[in-house]
């Protein structure tokens, strides 16, 4: 048996009078500082800078100087601010239900056992392999009042053409559909990890029992896959409040401001307006209405965990 040296062990060891070694503590730290500067150059300074533009006067191609609260001050009184933060909470809150429910549907459907079931899961999951801004472009055209197949086809069951986009009612809606049609499989693919993991005994103890397939789906398949669930919720919220991409391609936030969340008016505020200061302002609300959005679905999702027999 071959003997074991500190090469292999990992442990650094000292020869002292005797010729006896002494374990040393290993030094993680030439490891861990590449990462720390990493955090600190992508995370941390520009956070910092945000934070400290925000309470400066700056608007580019002037001098900067202090305001202290004054950005802040102004957005409580900004009334396209608020209708920005409307737009964007009720794009999100749209953006996440409707994959939910229209992925979950999936997800069941793909979980049971037919012809081609690989192929057309293969096909269902597609669009999401697509680039947002090329997404928005088909859809665009798709959305055109005259020339889009959508209004043909609604014109070929005698619906009136509608103007989806360049509708101020409308145009969210339309939206919240390029967004679901894109992340649903995402959602399902999320949903169908979690039914290949729910065991099928209770099912088939609830079958004897005589429960029908919506009992069923209440009592027993829906708590199963509920972390999964809150994972989705988690996973597309934070995707859709930070949407910017899709939105700025086919409206820029119009027609009018009907379309402008947050994301788009700040960047208008900062890089069409050139208002460096008050856009940092936006922008640090913004992050504080992301992390009480995060805290609180993190706290549903602890309480959707798998509890056991013993309640821990």
């Amino acid at each position: 048996m071959s003997a074991i040296t500190p090469e292999r062990t990992g442990v650094t060891t000292q020869a002292i009078e005797g010729g006896q070694p002494v374990r040393l503590a290993p030094n993680y730290w030439p490891f861990v500082v590449p990462a720390l500067v990493v955090v600190g150059a992508v995370i941390v300074f520009p956070w910092a800078f945000t934070l400290w533009m925000s309470v400066n006067r700056w608007t580019l191609g002037q001098s900067r100087s202090f305001a202290g609260m004054e950005n802040y001050l102004r957005l409580a009184s900004d009334a396209r601010f608020w209708e920005s933060l409307w737009h964007t909470l009720t794009y999100t809150f749209l953006s996440v239900a409707a994959p939910m429910v229209l992925g979950t549907i999936a997800a069941l459907i793909f979980d049971a056992r037919f012809p081609l079931r690989g192929l057309l899961r293969a096909v269902f999951v597609m669009p999401m392999m697509a680039t947002p801004v090329a997404v928005a472009l088909v859809w665009t055209m798709m959305f055109h009042p005259q020339l889009g197949v959508l209004n043909y086809l609604l014109s070929l069951v005698g619906i009136p053409a509608q103007e989806w986009i360049f509708n101020a009612n409308t145009v969210i809606p339309s939206l919240v559909a390029v967004e679901t049609w894109q992340w649903t499989p995402l959602v399902m693919l999320i949903v169908l990890g979690g039914l290949a993991s729910v065991p099928r005994e209770p099912f088939e103890s609830a079958e004897i029992d005589g429960a029908n397939v919506w009992q069923q789906f209440r009592y027993l398949t829906l708590p199963m896959i509920a972390p999964f669930l809150m994972i989705a919720v988690i996973i597309r919220s934070i995707d859709a409040l930070k949407s910017f991409d899709i939105i700025y391609a086919m409206t820029q936030g119009g027609p009018g401001t009907a379309s402008e969340t947050i994301n788009i008016y700040l960047y208008n505020t900062a890089f069409s307006y050139y208002d460096i200061g008050y856009g940092s302002a936006m922008a640090v609300v913004f992050f504080v209405v992301i992390v009480a959005l995060s805290f609180i679905l993190l706290m549903l999702r602890q309480r959707s965990r798998w509890i056991d027999q013993e309640g821990k």
